[in-house]
């Protein structure tokens, strides 16, 4: 089987389970990312080896489960408080929770490394930091997006005229949820198809050629038509609730940024002198090689959502 049919098969295959688990939302999409998460860690722990580099493993693992928690903490928040309010136990609120994580790590890998003979401080640090805010952060607002679509986070009243939302308004919400984190993720992987099918047969100005030599400049223009093309489509057939203009921007951003986050992987991999993050994904290389493009796009799209789109 060629390389391409093997991408096709596998992508033919674990794409429904995906979105399956998009829509579903909650904490199964949380279970799925805490572990995307994780295998991308072992990966970029590998890659940092490879650059004489030895991050934190001990710290790494669990921030980035943490970061990724931060993303669904409010959800947690509201079902913790039967039983912690019960307690009186006090609660942080997610800001709180963020910051006091991030101020807690930076100074445990900073003390942490005053002990540690292998490799240098500066090189170990820069790895873990980078590790934790790539994985942790960046991949926790995958999350962080299907969770807008809460009560908690969800202007309601700007929507649905009224706060006090019944079962088919609540049922609305959820899918809507489901149905723009969806569009999201196959946004970016109609832009990869388009651009990987698009430069083979008509590429031969090369984008990047230090970093990634197959990339072409028709490539890129023709992933990040179909991505605004796609993310248009999308608006008039499942997102009815997203404004024209807000549809396009973020076909823009997937278009655009997503090709970034591509190039910086590859860069990684170049860097490290592999051609893949890992083989764990037949015909796809590993984690950090087949999400490479949602790493960037997430937190771009999260923060345009939550401050553009349901500003309050």
């Amino acid at each position: 089987m060629t390389n391409t049919a093997t991408r096709v098969l596998v992508a033919f295959i674990a794409i429904p389970g995906i979105l399956i688990i998009a829509m579903l939302g909650g904490y199964y999409w949380y279970a799925l990312v805490l572990v995307l998460g994780l295998i991308g860690g072992y990966e970029f722990i590998a890659l940092a080896h490879r650059k004489g580099a030895t991050p934190q493993a001990w710290v790494l693992y669990p921030g980035i489960v943490l970061f990724i928690t931060v993303f669904i903490f409010p959800r947690l928040y509201h079902d913790l408080l039967p039983v912690t309010g019960k307690a009186g136990l006090p609660l942080p609120s997610q800001f709180q929770f963020f910051t006091v994580l991030n101020i807690a790590l930076v100074v445990m890998i900073f003390w942490t490394e005053l002990f540690r003979k292998s490799g240098s401080i500066l090189a170990n640090i820069g790895a873990t930091m980078t590790g934790l805010w790539y994985l942790g952060i960046f991949l926790g607002t995958c999350v962080g997006i299907r969770e807008l679509y809460s009560m908690a986070d969800f202007p309601v009243g700007q929507y649905f005229g009224s706060i006090d939302l019944g079962p088919e308004q609540m049922s609305r919400l959820s899918l809507w949820g489901g149905y723009t984190l969806s569009a999201v993720l196959a946004t970016i992987w109609i832009c990869d198809t388009a651009a990987f099918f698009g430069g083979k047969a008509m590429g031969k100005r090369k984008l990047c050629p230090s970093v990634s030599p197959k990339k072409t400049w028709a490539g890129a223009v023709w992933g990040f038509a179909s991505a605004v093309a796609a993310m248009i489509l999308f608006k008039y057939t499942a997102l009815d609730y997203l404004g024209l203009v807000h549809a396009l921007v973020i076909g823009l951003i997937i278009g655009s940024v997503g090709q970034i986050g591509d190039l910086v992987e590859s860069k990684f991999k170049r860097d490290a002198g592999v051609k893949d993050s890992s083989g764990l994904i037949p015909g796809h290389g590993g984690v950090l090689d087949r999400f490479d493009s949602l790493l960037f796009i997430s937190p771009v799209v999260y923060l345009y959502l939550d401050y553009v789109v349901f500003a309050r």
